[in-house]
């Protein structure tokens, strides 16, 4: 059983290996010098190349002049597609980098009006003076507070001034009654006085 196992194991190796060599040959026999790419194109010049001794007696390798032409051709075309690709990134490398700077500036300017609307928000605008709202408040309640003594104060000033004007009424009052009696009084006092020189001088013309 195990015998049968390794036999099957050894035949799907060897027919793996053999569908790869298959396939690599297939794949060098499809070189060609104007298609694939400039490593297949080298592969081709190489593989076509012949073999040939010199007169003495050293190995040589001929290579056609057409192929080498075609093969620069090629490879400048290559280069050349190779660095418009590499300026093509650049430019769009470029591009990025300052579309990037610029939402770098656009995002520093937007953390600003954030950080400038913040603080307008947590802050109070009084006599053009920027203040915070606790300084506001702090302000806002002083002059609440001075304002409320002072209206006690005047308050107070006012019934104090009210109940000395009353008691400068009441006393000018009793004052003004006192000088009524008194002139009352005088004036009887003189007319009592002028009925007792009236009757003294009846006496006198009587005797």
């Amino acid at each position: 059983m195990n015998l049968i196992k390794q036999s099957t194991v050894i035949i799907l190796l060897l027919i793996s290996t053999i569908s790869v060599f298959s396939q690599a040959k297939t794949e060098k026999d499809n070189l060609s010098l104007n298609d694939g790419t400039i490593g297949e194109q080298f592969d081709f010049v190489i593989k076509k190349s012949g073999d040939f001794r010199g007169t003495n007696g050293q190995a040589y390798e001929a290579v056609k002049k057409s192929w080498l032409y075609t093969l620069k051709a090629h490879s400048l075309d290559s280069l050349k597609t190779i660095k418009k690709n590499l300026n093509d990134t650049k430019v769009v490398v470029d591009n990025q980098a300052k579309e990037i700077s610029e939402l770098k500036s656009k995002l520093s300017n937007t953390q600003n009006d954030l950080d400038k609307t913040n603080t307008e928000k947590d802050s109070m605008s009084l006599f053009g003076m920027q203040m915070s709202k606790g300084q506001y408040n702090f302000l806002l309640w002083t002059i609440i507070i001075v304002l409320l003594a002072l209206l006690i104060f005047f308050i107070l000033r006012f019934k104090n001034s009210n109940a000395v004007t009353k008691l400068a009424k009441k006393n000018l009052a009793e004052i003004e009654e006192e000088f009524e009696e008194h002139r009352r009084v005088a004036l009887e006092r003189e007319q009592k006085v002028r009925r007792q020189l009236q009757d003294e001088i009846n006496k006198q013309k009587g005797a």
